[in-house]
C-alpha cells in the first residue's frame, strides 16, 4: 500500500537524520529520487525552492509535496507524518532526559562532533544541488547575485526566491522567445 510506503520511507529518512532539515536533503533525495524513483531531480529541486519560502521546515515540507505528488493529499499526510514521527518520539525522549545529562562533558563533545558532520552534510547537498542548478552563465550571475546578497546584506529569503523567480521568467523567457 502506498501510504504506508510513503510512511515508512520518510520514517525511516526522519529517524536516521540529525541535524534539521537541512541535513536530511542529501537523505530525502537519495531515497524519493534515486532509490525509490518517485520524483525527478527537477522536482526535488523545485520542493526544495519552494519549501524554502514556505512555512516549516524545508524536509517536512518536501515530504509533504512528494506525498501528494504521488498519492494526493492522502500521501502527503502519510509522508509527512512519518517525516515527523521519530523526530516526536526522540525529541520527547530526549527533552526528558536532557535536564540530567546537557552538563556531562562527554555529552557536550558528542553534541560538538555531530553539529560537524551536519555541516558538512548541509555542504553535501548544496554542492548536488549546485551541480543541478547552476548549469550557464545566467544561472552562475544568479547564483553569485543571492549569494552576495544573502551573505553581505542579511537579505529575506522570501525576497531572493521572488526575485530569482522573476529574473528566471525574464531572461529564461526571452531566451526562448
Amino acid at each position: 500500500m502506498i501510504y504506508l510506503e510513503l510512511f515508512l520511507s520518510f520514517a525511516k529518512i526522519g529517524v536516521m537524520t540529525f541535524g534539521g532539515g537541512y541535513a536530511m536533503l542529501p537523505i530525502i533525495q537519495r531515497e524519493i529520487v534515486e532509490k525509490k524513483k518517485w520524483v525527478t531531480e527537477a522536482d526535488v529541486m523545485d520542493y526544495y525552492a519552494i519549501g524554502q519560502c514556505t512555512p516549516g521546515v524545508i524536509a517536512v515540507n518536501t515530504a509533504t509535496f512528494t506525498g501528494r505528488h504521488i498519492a494526493g493529499d492522502l500521501g502527503g499526510i502519510c509522508a509527512t507524518a512519518g517525516v515527523v514521527f521519530p523526530s516526536i518520539i526522540i525529541i520527547t525522549l530526549i527533552a526528558a532526559l536532557i535536564r540530567g545529562f546537557a552538563h556531562i562533558r562527554a555529552v557536550q563533545d558528542a553534541l560538538a562532533g555531530i553539529r560537524v558532520c551536519v555541516c558538512v552534510l548541509v555542504f553535501n547537498a548544496v554542492l548536488k544541488m549546485w551541480k543541478k542548478a547552476v548549469v550557464d552563465k545566467v544561472t552562475l550571475v544568479l547564483y553569485l547575485a543571492i549569494l552576495i546578497a544573502s551573505v553581505f546584506f542579511d537579505a529575506s529569503p522570501i525576497l531572493m526566491v521572488v526575485i530569482a523567480a522573476a529574473a528566471g521568467l525574464l531572461v529564461k523567457g526571452r531566451a526562448k522567445a
